[in-house]
């Protein structure tokens, strides 16, 4: 039997207040605006496939499921080209615990009389590595894109580290790039207040060097980059309203130097860091047309499709085989703890061999073999 204050709500009126209840909880800080907004998503795209006239209450186990598989066989909407593929396993395990959390929601509050995820038996597959344009970049192939960063941005850069100081010239190489392809060389015909070269450089080289969640790197604005005794700084506002105060390498602050100039010119009144060349704030979306857009400038050889995220996964892999302090990369790239830093540690080709022939208990006295 039904209790007597059950609530028949359908389920476009429960996904209602639900968003609106969790993006309430922005403001006190329980959750950040981009989670707030994936789960939003989420519910949005589960009222869409469980129909939206239909009561929450009579959704069993069996409609969860239906709901659950029809996810999975979405297209990803997040690449542009065709064939890019279904939902990976993380993305299903995403949506799962976004409906998961929504119908725990509706039990707490008298929507439903049985939560029907306890009836489900849908599950994503374990993820069993990274899809390839979410694992890091090799060396040779972070160095391509780099490369083709810099030679977008007309600076070819010295190698310096933070501020200016020489640094590690590793995966900041500039070698690799090829010739201005056509559609650079569109680029180039473009009026001047309309020609992202600059700004697509910039963006590039933040993801690769820095490691930022393409969420804050969108949500930059001019006045969050600033300068202490000689090197620049960029404040990152991440998840939870925490922040944290990132050095940028010596090349890239050069180019964000060289954008905001440009940018300076346009007289651009939007506070944000990233503008299209219409002059609105930069979107999610378009970050990825951008990497897509400087790697068709890489060496065939060298190039290899990624992801914002996988850019990320690219700053802990190479931070961390540089033997970069754990601690230092968990602050670049925001984390609360060292173990989830584990999880963008991908394996690069060969890495074995160097520690092994490198092995410290082999070492002479002096330091050598």
């Amino acid at each position: 039997m039904r209790p007597a204050d059950l609530n028949r709500l359908t389920v476009q009126e429960s996904a209602d207040r639900y968003v609106e209840l969790i993006r309430a909880k922005t403001l006190t800080g329980a959750l950040s605006p981009a989670t707030a907004e994936v789960y939003a998503r989420d519910v949005a795209t589960f009222v869409r496939l469980a129909g939206e006239g239909k009561v929450l209450d009579d959704l069993t186990g069996e409609d969860v499921d239906a709901i659950l598989l029809a996810f999975a066989r979405k297209p990803d909407g997040r690449r542009a080209e065709p064939g890019a593929g279904l939902q990976s396993a993380s993305s299903q395990s995403r949506f799962r615990r976004s409906v998961s959390a929504l119908f725990k929601h509706a039990t707490l509050t008298g929507w439903v009389q049985i939560n029907p995820m306890a009836l489900a038996t849908v599950t994503a597959k374990e993820r069993g590595g990274l899809r390839p344009e979410r694992r890091a970049l090799t060396r040779e192939q972070a160095q391509g894109l780099i490369g083709a960063a810099r030679d977008l941005s007309g600076h070819r850069g010295d190698g310096g580290g933070p501020g200016g100081a020489q640094g590690d010239a590793g995966v900041a190489g500039g070698a690799g790039a090829v010739p201005v392809d056509g559609a650079a060389g569109a680029e180039r015909g473009r009026r001047r207040d309309q020609r992202t070269e600059l700004r697509d450089a910039l963006i590039v080289l933040l993801l690769s060097t820095m490691g930022p969640r393409v969420s804050e790197l969108v949500r930059a604005n001019v006045e969050d980059f600033y300068t202490n005794d000689g090197v620049r700084y960029w404040r990152i506002f991440g998840k939870g309203g925490k922040t944290r105060d990132v050095p940028l390498p010596g090349d890239v602050a050069r180019v964000l130097e060289a954008y905001l100039l440009e940018r300076g010119r346009a007289d651009a009144p939007e506070k944000a860091l990233l503008l299209s060349w219409r002059g609105r704030r930069l979107a999610r979306g378009d970050v990825q047309a951008v990497i897509d857009r400087v790697q068709r400038r890489v060496d065939p050889d060298r190039r290899r499709s990624v992801t914002p995220h996988g850019l990320r996964h690219t700053t802990a892999t190479h931070l961390l085989a540089d033997a970069v302090d754990m601690d230092a990369v968990r602050r670049v790239l925001g984390h609360s703890d060292l173990a989830t830093l584990g999880r963008y540690r991908d394996e690069l080709p060969g890495e074995l061999e160097v520690a092994m022939r490198a092995h410290p208990l082999l070492r002479g006295p002096s330091g050598g073999r």
